[in-house]
């Protein structure tokens, strides 16, 4: 009757102690490092944001609501601007002024603008 709790928990101890080293042992995916990693906090709310962008786009020339071209320039143009707001980050020692953050969302507002008007360009039944 006891023997089974007492092998119940050896198995336990045993995966608890054998899940980290696999877990190490897998490598990291290719995908993630193309695009900067997918990191926490900030950054890494960044970056989704980015992706989801990314993707919405695809799916718009997916259906024809815009071209490749567009939709290259678009993304070409939000990396960009990620890219400028990482820099100027990383200069300023990881602090940035109230107008400087102020800038980049007026910029980000403008390239969403951009994205909204191509889109309803292509579909102006949508209101």
């Amino acid at each position: 009757m006891r023997l089974r709790p007492a092998m119940l928990s050896t198995t336990l101890a045993a995966l608890l102690l054998t899940t980290p080293a696999l877990a190490a042992q897998e490598p990291a995916p290719q995908g993630q490092e193309a695009h900067g990693g997918c990191r926490g906090g900030k950054g890494g709310k960044m970056f989704h944001k980015l992706a989801r962008m990314e993707h919405r786009l695809d799916r718009a020339v997916e259906r024809g609501r815009l071209t490749q071209a567009q939709a290259d320039q678009f993304k070409a143009e939000a990396r960009q601007l990620r890219q400028e707001f990482e820099t100027q980050r990383t200069t300023s020692g990881g602090q940035l002024t109230e107008e400087q953050k102020q800038q980049f969302r007026q910029r980000k507002q403008a390239l969403r603008e951009k994205v909204k008007a191509a889109l309803k360009a292509s579909n102006p039944q949508d209101v």
